[in-house]
């Protein structure tokens, strides 16, 4: 298992913006419980073909605006290099030093042929060095089970390289719930000179119907050992969530006590699942693992 460190470790908290007032009215209960645990930065999601980009920029600056470090997500399906650029001077007016820079899925009904002036993130972060030089951190997305689209393991792995080699800072990964697949895929990394943080993508288990369609979506492989102890408790969420952070706070014990540089949280704008995570691993102090 190879170590992720001396880099500096970091711990992030991701969010989707709102659809309802009252949706950002209880995310702002949830941003400011978790700003208290002081993390190193929140992040905001960009829907399909940049759908909900007037919500993600109005979550991105009420956030930073109240001096948090935030990173918006960017995505280059379905846009022009106008509209990105546009963007990129908007944040770099507000302050904004963090990108989370995406391919992005198509929305619903739309044909392969409207991708747009962009087909791929790493077109995307080449576009963001060339128009704002060094002024963003950049994460990209790795995929330590392989992106569900790629045509093999090797090729999503020089895929990733595509996108360090474009200029990006760090990486963020898709979830998973085996430890071991994260270590592979960083010494599959560094073999190709691959020289950046990559941050495990921790998800939380609350659900255990919800994060099955989605894990069938985005390839992540939920272990048979786990998916049966979910099952065995039908509705039972209070079992579920028990069970789900236990596991979920082993595997992050693991994670960091053999090097990775820290945790990124993908909280589905709920505080409490996270936060048990974080509590068990003493994160508030930053121990050291």
């Amino acid at each position: 298992m190879e170590s992720q460190l001396p880099f500096k470790r970091r711990f992030s908290f991701e969010f989707f913006p709102p659809k309802t007032e009252n949706g950002m009215e209880k995310l702002r209960e949830v941003r400011d419980t978790l700003a208290r645990r002081k993390p190193d930065f929140f992040s905001v999601t960009y829907g399909a073909g940049g759908t909900t980009r007037e919500r993600t920029l109005d979550t991105v600056f009420q956030l930073h605006d109240l001096g948090i470090s935030t990173a918006p997500h960017l995505s280059c399906i379905g846009a022009d290099r106008a509209s990105i650029t546009e963007l990129l001077d908007q944040y770099k007016e507000r302050g904004i030093q963090r990108i989370v820079a995406l391919r992005g899925d198509l929305p619903s009904g739309v044909g392969v042929g409207a991708h747009g002036e962009l087909r791929y993130a790493n077109d995307l972060v080449a576009l963001i060095r060339q128009h704002s030089g060094d002024h963003f951190q950049i994460e990209v997305a790795a995929y330590p089970e392989t992106h569900p689209q790629a045509s093999s393991a090797q090729a999503d792995l020089l895929n990733f390289k595509k996108k360090v080699d474009a200029g990006a800072t760090s990486a963020i990964t898709q979830y998973f719930f085996n430890a071991e697949s994260y270590f592979y895929f960083v010494d599959r990394c560094e073999k190709l000179g691959i020289n950046l943080p990559i941050v495990p993508g921790i998800m939380p288990i609350t659900n255990y119907s919800k994060l099955a369609r989605f894990s069938e979506m985005c390839g992540a492989e939920i272990p048979r050992w786990i998916r049966k102890q979910l099952e065995s408790y039908g509705d039972d969420l209070d079992s579920i969530g028990k069970f789900g952070t236990d596991v979920v706070t082993r595997m992050c014990e693991q994670l960091l006590k053999s090097g990775a540089p820290g945790l990124h949280f993908y909280t589905l704008n709920q505080a409490e699942p996270s936060l048990a995570i974080w509590d068990n691993l003493g994160l508030t102090d930053k121990i050291a693992f």
